[in-house]
């Protein structure tokens, strides 16, 4: 059993100081039986066995690894020994980095160069060995952002190995809160650096003048040797065995590095493709980028890279180049497809529309994208208004089904009016169409607008190639362009036609356009509502500055829709004028007149009013009162309507006491004090309707159809002078009638109640006493007709003269007849015959006229002469009688309470 092997001593160590990766020689005592029994070699803390060499057990061979500390102890450690000692220490030293372009003088061991590389997987430029501060000063980043300085230096950088370095970037990025004396100082150290670099070759050849005598001495030896040795051996000359070994060393050199060398071609290449990679990343980046940037919508930026990358590589003829390119215009393709689709795709905005034509303008892609957009519109416009019309027809039927299903059903349901709409259907649709093309045509015109000008490309002018091609596109296509305007002007009227004026339609439109035949028809207020907007609609378009033989079309309709409403207007009131009879109260005033004709007035005034619009002549509108046929048909209807009012007072004239309802007749006696107005509860008897017809006939006359006249007037009408001449013929003849006839009631009774009065108990006039009085009968004639004025001036005091008149004079008339059939008269029957005619003829003297005065001139011509006084003096004393008796009776035949009432 052997003993153990004494620790290892380290005793000494050569060199004892040097760079890292300086081979060493260490010696020493008990340094290990053999290579196998070495399991342990540190130097100041670094593991240096990979690299030791045992060549006794006093000697061992390594190199120095980069060791943590600068000084240290050598520790060998044995499987026989164990851990060592030592009595000397190793300095490590820091290495003169010298560059695989720097001139050296020694020769420069690589293993130094590649161990030292920071990332074996980075492909690093010789370039990026040179120092990292060239100027030798303190470096002081961050006091301006990087962006700024990227944007102030486009397509520079300030990485100093770079191909674009730019000194200015490099300053700015690095010292910019250098000082000047700082900066100038720095320049004369590179200037220095500059002029060694120069002289660089002579130094280093002055350094290393030893190596170079001993490179000389060891051939000037062989030299001597090869020529000292002239004699051939049997293995040849000396220099062909130094070629044959020089050639064995090339040879086993080759087999020993070609594994390596084929890595290091293998690393360059790879290092020159990521170089071209790093160069052109632009490029390769470009199709990801693409497909990020249309995800985000930056659709600029994407026709930017586009424009770059086409002008770089677009003609490019390297296979790689060619095939990434070819990737981008596969994408750019896709993203014209998309542009082109949502340039079409609707609705849309007019600013969405013209930022997707000028990208599809920068993308150069195929056709005209702005006239597609165009006429993509132009059908999205078509279809809208399509839509609207079969939303609309699909509510009216929904309406109309529902009335029929009320109607229909047996039972009342609880009402529901959530579905109706507020309005008429044919109203609705007016608005809603209108609406329609306010909000679409405006933009569509614009569109237009600026394809024509070429401000679709360019709002400042640039790009000019594009906007002359623009206008000259435009230039043939504004035919086209016009057709479709037509055509959306032309299915606006067409179907407001068919809603609002289907007769005016021929019988193919009709069954396209129409459908309204299950809905009223509109009044005249709500074709005034319907011009309202159709006119806002027509003045929205004309601000767009349409050329107005587009919107003609347009002017027609609105024009054939006035008439229309006139004539509806005019007709309605005319059937509203027919129900006025069913308002007459037969409630008078102090002159007579009931509520009616101041109706009949309100309702033609009301009338004129609402067609104040409709009348109304916008701009480049046609007065429709100035067309003859329009003249003639209006004042028809207006003479017509003055004609249905004056049949319902005839009406009302001829009702009997049945058809009327109880009614409160007002009778203001002269008193301007309301609270002493008498007001009697009692149905009207025909007499009394008579006078109050006559009543409202003469108000008519005198001030209704004047005042309705001077209304016509102001609005514009023409054929007033026709129309108040016919009005007041009709009234007239009803007047006429009505007056006759209640004079025939009136005055038949008091003129048949005449000649049996006279001839009351035999009387005769040849035999008959002297008078006493007045008889009788021409009292009970006189109250009669004082009947008839109470009943008169009860209605109207303008009526008692003209109704008392009359009836006065058929009273005269009869007795003139009368007394002219006597074939002769006593002294007494003449005297009392004279008595009576002079008692009647000065109780209503007040209300002779010429025809009753001269009624009993003949009357008292055909009567005896009185010659003697005793007998004129006796009438007189019987006249005077008479009056006296009679004086309160006769009091309502005087001029004072007769007299009219000025209006």
């Amino acid at each position: 059993m052997s003993r153990a092997r004494q620790p290892p001593l380290v005793t000494g160590i050569s060199p004892n100081e040097g760079a890292p990766w300086t081979k060493v020689t260490i010696r020493g005592e008990n340094l290990g039986t053999g290579p196998a029994d070495l399991f342990g070699l540190s130097i100041c803390g670094h593991n240096c066995l990979l690299t030791a060499e045992w060549m006794s057990a006093s000697k061992i061979v390594c190199r120095v690894g980069p060791a943590k500390d600068d000084k240290g102890q050598i520790i060998v450690s044995t499987k026989s020994g164990g851990p060592g000692t030592s009595t000397v220490s190793f300095k490590v030293l820091k290495p003169e980095r010298i560059g695989i372009l720097d001139q050296s003088a020694v020769w420069v061991d690589e293993m130094n160069y590649y161990d030292m590389r920071t990332d074996r997987n980075k492909g690093i430029s010789p370039l990026s060995l040179r120092p990292a501060n060239p100027l030798g000063i303190d470096i002081d980043k961050g006091k301006v952002p990087l962006k700024d300085i990227e944007s102030m230096f486009p397509g520079m950088s300030g990485d100093f190995t770079s191909e674009n370095f730019s000194a200015t970037w490099y300053l700015i990025e690095n010292h910019s809160s250098t000082s000047f004396d700082q900066l100038r100082s720095a320049s004369g150290t590179l200037k220095k650096q500059a002029t060694q670099k120069n002289e660089g070759s002579l130094a280093y050849v002055k350094g290393g003048l030893s190596t170079f005598f001993e490179a000389q001495d060891a051939l000037s030896a062989i030299h001597q040797k090869l020529e000292s040795d002239g004699t051939e051996k049997v293995g040849g000359s000396m220099t062909q065995c130094l070629e044959n070994v020089l050639n064995r060393a090339s040879d086993t050199a080759d087999a020993l590095f070609q594994e390596v060398l084929g890595r290091k071609d293998r690393a360059d290449s790879t290092r020159n493709a990521l170089n071209v990679l790093q160069r052109f990343k632009f490029l390769f980046n470009l199709p990801l980028n693409i497909e990020r940037n249309i995800h985000k919508g930056e659709y600029d930026v994407v026709i930017n890279d586009y424009e770059k990358a086409k002008s770089l590589f677009g003609n490019t003829e390297v296979p790689v180049f060619k095939k990434v390119y070819a990737e981008v215009e596969t994408r750019i393709g896709a993203l014209r497809s998309l542009l082109l689709g949502k340039l079409l795709e609707t609705p849309s905005t007019l600013h969405d529309q013209k930022r997707y034509i000028r990208y599809l303008s920068d993308l150069h892609a195929s056709g005209d994208p702005a006239w597609q957009c165009i006429s993509a519109q132009h059908q999205w416009i078509l279809q809208l208004m399509q839509k609207t019309r079969d939303q609309q027809e699909g509510e009216t039927h929904t309406v109309v089904s529902r009335l029929n299903l009320r109607r229909g059903s047996s039972f009342q349901t609880p009402r529901d009016d959530s579905w109706s709409s507020s309005g008429p259907q044919q109203l609705q649709f007016v608005e809603r169409l209108t609406d329609v093309v306010i909000s679409q045509l405006p933009n569509f015109w614009k569109l237009w607008i600026s394809y024509v000008n070429g401000s679709l490309f360019s709002e400042t002018g640039e790009k000019s190639g594009q906007v002359e091609k623009s206008k000259k596109n435009a230039r043939q296509r504004q035919s086209d362009f016009k057709r479709m305007i037509e055509e959306v002007v032309q299915r606006l009227v067409l179907q407001l036609r068919g809603c609002l004026l289907p007769t005016s339609l021929p019988e193919v439109q009709l069954r396209l356009y129409g459908g309204w035949d299950n809905t009223p028809p509109l009044s005249g207020a709500h074709l005034t509502q319907a011009i309202h907007t159709i006119r806002l609609c027509h003045e929205a378009l004309s601000a767009l500055e349409i050329p107005n033989d587009l919107l003609q079309t347009i002017q027609d309709l609105l024009l054939d829709l006035r008439v229309h409403c006139l004539l509806t207007t005019l007709l309605h009131t005319t059937e509203g004028v027919k129900r006025l009879a069913e308002k007459e109260d037969w409630i008078v005033d102090n002159e007579g007149i009931t509520s009616l004709p101041s109706q009949f007035e309100q309702c033609v005034v009301q009338m004129l009013q609402s067609l104040k619009e409709p009348l109304e002549c916008k701009p480049a509108e046609m007065n429709i009162l100035q067309l003859e046929p329009i003249q003639d048909q209006a004042s028809e209807q207006f003479v017509k309507i003055m004609k249905v009012f004056i049949s319902c007072l005839e009406e009302l004239s001829t009702k009997t006491d049945g058809d009327l309802e109880t009614s409160h007749l007002s009778s203001e006696l002269g008193s301007p004090d309301l609270f002493t107005n008498t007001y009697e509860d009692f149905k009207p008897t025909p007499e009394q309707r008579s006078l109050i017809i006559l009543s409202n006939c003469h108000y008519l006359e005198k001030h209704t159809f004047l005042n309705l006249a001077q209304h016509l007037d102001t609005q514009g009408f023409t054929g007033t002078e026709k129309i108040l001449r016919v009005s007041m013929e009709a009234v007239r003849e009803l007047d006429c009638g009505v007056f006759e006839s209640y004079i025939e009631m009136k005055a038949d009774p008091i003129v048949g109640s005449l000649e049996p009065g006279i001839y009351a108990g035999y009387f005769d006039w040849k035999d008959c006493l002297p008078p006493t009085g007045v008889r009788s009968y021409l009292k009970e004639a006189l109250v009669n007709i004082i009947t008839v004025h109470a009943e008169v001036f009860s209605i109207s005091k303008d009526l008692v003269p003209r109704v008392l008149s009359r009836i006065i004079e058929a009273v005269a008339e009869e007795m003139s007849r009368l007394m002219q059939c006597v074939s002769s008269f006593s002294k007494n029957g003449a005297l009392q015959a004279r008595l009576e005619i002079c008692s009647l003829s000065d109780a209503v003297s007040v209300y002779l006229t010429s025809e009753s005065r001269g009624s009993f001139k003949q009357a008292q011509e055909s009567l005896p002469q009185l010659h003697s006084g005793a007998d004129k003096k006796l009438l007189e004393e019987l006249l005077n009688k008479f009056k006296s008796s009679m004086h309160l009776q006769l009091s309502c035949f005087q001029l004072a309470s007769s007299h009219p009432v000025k209006r």
